[in-house]
């Protein structure tokens, strides 16, 4: 390896233990090709990055050997993938070109690093981040190897993530969580999907994430000991079926037990199924079904089942490929216990999904499962014109749902579609013809509108007329990605066919005056702040704008050349969104002596125009971060606001930091919920008195309404700060026969 002056002694060794774990890490059978392959690939990563450091001050060079780790020991992937992690970052961050890697390791190592490298062009789009997913995504078609190492990037640096700003965070978190944890699921990595989430929620929940984190430490022998005392009675029945097997307790993600204590509104305490019991078969693929059916005789024998929780998805495969036996059971001591039952084939398909699917693609009961989600992410590709953001949630819609409906052809042919799916959606899911023809559903044998949210179960017969074709009402009734897509390619082509009207009338009014009909178009569009030359015309043809007005607001002028052109007679085009640079110098006109006192990217945030927003009702004391609107300076939101995942995804670029400075005696809105036992006319007394008189705390809205012994409250407080609000949490929570307090999210 060539002598690189920017790395001293103990970096060479650090760099050289991390690429010897590297080898060690890497399964498959390798050539001796592959080998010198892997070698240059690492050589001239080194050097390449040789001046390059992390955020933390590590060399820059352990970041790709550490994503080539994650390719080959956690998602099973070959010397290519391996190859294509260590250069991933060379062409984006050094000298390096694609040509050169063409001519040392070929055109589909360089096709690869070319998926993994942004694109320079994106960062003039209205979303960088939307341009470049599409980029990757786009290279899944041909080589899904390019996702998976982006996958693995992305674990990596959120591995790593605690030497970078705490706004970086958030936006590296809100991505990951928004795409990257749902790809995972949709390619059966499920191991990584948790540790995305996980990791997701230490950035955004630090304080849940290590209070949960801290509370299953402790109940860690306790839940062993649990888990012996569910295992030991199956053992002399299971050693009977004379098969290898493995049973293992595994505790669930600190993000699933989280999200449960939200949807439940439960404490920690109350979560009784924090963990699952896994019987892993050791069998044939011809015994799998019978062994694992014969394990669920065994398991229920001894557990009470719970006949409503089993899912057998070994029968029915997720769309994945995920295939297993669920069910839960009542444990000792009346305590409910998930069981997943399933072969070391399923298992290493559920560890490492895409990649371990293919390994046993001769023996899988799918083999083209893949391929038929990848020909429906080829359907939403195929349209150039697509907005970047539409593009997205198009692609995450279709192709990331997590739950699944299963339905079925009038010959029973079963189709899988998203859990939320409509009637529309099947029959666009059939073929496109079929959707934009479509004039009536039946659903088992009776019509149902389009709109009919698809069940379980469900056979479907699509009517269909050559006179039908898409309207806009349309979009309010499909959910998936490629219904929305088509339907939209659809409206666009009407727009086309109507807006042909409206040309051939503005060309009838401009020849006579001998102007150059395409500037004058274009000018016409960039002042009535239009997209495109159709949006003008479709205008035009429908009487939005009348050509009358155009005249009324525009005329001709005679250039010293001669040259004739239209040109504005009064400003009509709205004005541009203000930028961030623009919006620093905008001051406020009257600065206010009780508003609180925030630092936006380290500037004063009186030198901005902003407010908070009222979706999330920052607290002094929450954590914040800004957002440039386009037309209404600055919104200070909560780090954990419902919008900020997409806000944070779609225009990262417009997310600026922000922070406390100083407490004042400012007051924030803060909503929260009640719920509990309905024991008379007392219970408003009691809130109330509790609130206003013992905290001195101001009700700015109250209602509560109450139903057989049951009641639910929303109460809108005034409160200074997050100490404030713990304060009135804890105090309400404290009442007798009061079950929950909750802020609203």
């Amino acid at each position: 390896m060539a002598e690189v002056l920017a790395l001293n002694e103990n970096d060479r060794q650090l760099i050289q233990s991390a690429y010897r774990d590297l080898l060690r890490a890497i399964k498959v059978n390798m050539s001796e090709e592959d080998s010198r392959n892997i070698r240059a690939a690492y050589e001239l990563a080194v050097q390449a990055h040789a001046e390059q450091r992390r955020k933390s001050g590590e060399p820059y060079i352990l970041h790709p050997i550490a994503v080539a780790k994650i390719c080959a020991e956690e998602i099973g992937l070959g010397p290519t993938a391996i190859i294509c992690a260590l250069l991933h970052d060379v062409v984006e961050d050094t000298d390096v070109t694609l040509e050169d890697i063409r001519e040392q390791f070929g055109g589909w190592m360089a096709k690869i690093v070319d998926g993994l490298t942004k694109l320079d062009s994106a960062y003039n789009a209205e979303s960088p981040q939307a341009e470049n997913f599409r980029k990757v995504l786009s290279t899944l078609v041909d080589d899904v190897r390019v996702v998976l190492i982006k996958m693995a990037d992305r674990l990596h640096n959120m591995r790593t993530l605690g030497a970078m700003p705490r706004h970086k965070q958030l936006k590296i978190a809100a991505e990951t969580s928004y795409i990257y944890a749902p790809l995972a699921h949709r390619l059966g990595l499920y191991k990584i999907k948790t540790e995305y989430l996980d990791l997701c929620m230490k950035i955004t929940d630090p304080d849940d994430y290590r209070e949960i984190a801290r509370k299953l430490a402790e109940t860690k022998r306790a839940r062993e000991s649990y888990i012996n005392e569910f295992i030991g009675p199956l053992e002399d029945n299971l050693n009977a079926l004379g098969i290898e097997y493995r049973i293992t307790g595994r505790p669930k993600s600190i993000y699933s037990i989280w999200n449960k204590i939200k949807k439940k509104n439960v404490p920690f305490e109350e979560i009784y199924d924090l963990f699952a019991v896994r019987i892993i078969v050791d069998v044939p693929i011809e015994k799998e079904k019978l062994i694992c059916w014969q394990v669920y005789s065994i398991v229920t024998d001894v557990h009470t089942p719970i006949p409503e929780r089993l899912k057998d998805w070994i029968t029915t495969p997720k769309s994945n490929g995920y295939e297993s036996l669920h069910t839960t059971v009542v444990g000792p001591k009346g305590r409910f216990v998930e069981v997943q039952i399933r072969s070391v084939r399923m298992d290493e398909i559920a560890e490492r999904g895409f990649a371990a699917h293919w390994k046993y693609k001769g023996g899988s009961k799918n083999p083209d499962i893949y391929e038929r989600w990848l020909d429906s992410v080829r359907e939403i590709l195929e349209d150039p014109e697509t907005d970047a953001v539409e593009f997205l949630g198009d692609f995450r819609s279709n192709n990331l749902f997590q739950e699944e409906v299963f339905v079925y052809t009038p010959k029973g042919d079963m189709r899988i579609l998203p859990k939320g799916a409509t009637a529309l959606d099947f029959a666009f899911g059939i073929h496109t013809d079929v959707g934009y023809h479509c004039q009536a559903v039946k659903v088992n044998n009776k019509i149902v509108p389009m709109g009919y949210a698809l069940r379980n179960g469900d056979q479907l017969e699509v009517i269909t007329s050559s006179r039908q074709k898409p309207t806009e009402d349309w979009l309010k009734m499909v959910t998936t990605g490629k219904a929305r897509a088509k339907i939209r390619n659809a409206m666009k082509e009407e727009r086309r066919e109507r807006g042909e009207l409206g040309r051939e009338a503005l060309e009838r009014k401009l020849r006579p005056l001998k102007v150059d009909f395409e500037e004058s178009v274009e000018r016409l569009v960039r002042d009535y702040d239009l997209n495109s030359h159709t949006d003008l015309y479709y205008a035009i043809a429908t009487e939005e704008l009348s050509i009358n007005e155009i005249f009324k607001t525009h005329r001709v002028e005679v250039a010293t050349d001669g040259s004739r052109h239209l040109a504005e007679i009064e400003e009509v085009a709205p004005q541009p969104a203000v930028l961030e640079d623009e919006a620093r110098k905008r001051s406020r006109s009257a600065k206010l002596t009780d508003k609180p006192r925030l630092l936006i990217n380290g500037e004063p945030a009186e030198r901005f125009d902003y407010s908070f927003a009222s979706c999330c009702n920052p607290v002094q004391g929450d954590a914040i971060f800004a957002y440039l609107t386009s037309n209404a300076g600055l919104k200070i939101h909560r780090s954990n606001c419902p919008n900020a995942t997409n806000l944070m995804v779609n225009y990262g670029y417009r997310v600026m930091k922000a922070e406390w400075i100083s407490t004042t005696n400012s007051t924030f809105v803060v909503n929260l919920n009640i719920t509990g036992i309905d024991d008379g006319p007392g219970v408003i007394e009691r809130l109330t008195h509790k609130i206003s008189t013992m905290l001195g705390l101001n009700i700015r809205s109250f209602s509560i309404e109450g139903d057989e012994g049951y009641f639910s409250g929303k109460i809108s407080l005034l409160v200074r700060n997050t100490d404030q609000l713990y304060m009135a949490v804890q105090a309400l929570k404290n009442l007798d026969n009061i079950s929950t307090v909750t802020r609203v999210e």
